[in-house]
């Protein structure tokens, strides 16, 4: 078993194996979001935009640091379910009883940690929107170009009305996790004010609404695919 474990573990002291890491090493991301919802993934090979926006992806839907699904004994990276495919309601509890719970000398090193949190999440924010107007605009400059290609096969339509949907649902799935992010971030920080006060707490609590003003009025707006947005509930 220690054997097996060990040819499967992330690599030297928990790093991600280096056979992992590869150009579409985020390709997956579209295809777990249009199967959580029935739909099919494009088999169109990736633009250098659109693998750009799964790579820029990824650090904002995989759980904020201190969650317990952060780390596992396979490494530290690891393909997450979509939104649309999970059936347990959004416990926003979880990253702030996290945090509390882990040894700490200092109760300031939990506010250091929630604002790091914080801070990584608004880095983020610009650079993934920024690509994810381009890549969205292409997109509809790509739908519009459908009816004027010449003996377009279903299967080239098919994967390319797959691929604007795989891009879309991306940018949704993202807004959704920023949008759980912030709603996680205040349970934590309001509890860390009655358990642990400082005036440290300021300067979390305005990044956060730095992140939540941002978050609400995004660059973009991706329309739902099918339909309907996920709530962020709990």
């Amino acid at each position: 078993m220690g054997l097996a474990l060990g040819g499967c573990s992330g690599g030297d002291f928990g790093r991600t194996r280096q056979d992992f890491l590869n150009d579409d090493m985020h390709r997956w991301i579209g295809a777990e979001a249009t199967g959580s919802v029935g739909l099919h993934a494009s088999q169109f090979q990736l633009t250098d935009g659109e693998r750009q926006l799964r790579d820029l992806a990824y650090p904002l839907i995989e759980p904020p640091h201190s969650r317990p699904a952060w780390k596992s004994v396979f490494g530290d990276y690891q393909a997450l379910p979509s939104p649309w495919r999970q059936k347990v309601a959004f416990d926003r509890t979880a990253y702030g009883r996290q945090l509390i719970d882990e040894p700490h000398r200092s109760h300031m090193s939990r506010y250091a940690q929630l604002i790091e949190d914080v801070r990584d999440d608004i880095s983020r924010f610009e650079p993934f929107y920024a690509n994810a107007v381009r890549v969205l605009d292409l997109d509809r400059k790509r739908n519009a170009s459908l009816a004027r290609v010449s003996q377009l096969s279903p299967r080239e339509r098919a994967d390319a009305v797959a691929r604007m949907e795989e891009n879309t649902l991306i940018v949704q799935w993202v807004q959704q996790c920023l949008e759980r992010r912030i709603s996680s971030y205040g349970w934590a920080l309001e509890r860390l004010v009655i358990q642990a006060p400082d005036n440290m707490a300021a300067d979390a609590d305005r990044l956060i609404g730095e992140l939540a003003a941002q978050t609400a009025n995004p660059p973009v707006a991706a329309h739902p695919v099918i339909g309907h947005a996920v709530s962020v509930r709990g």
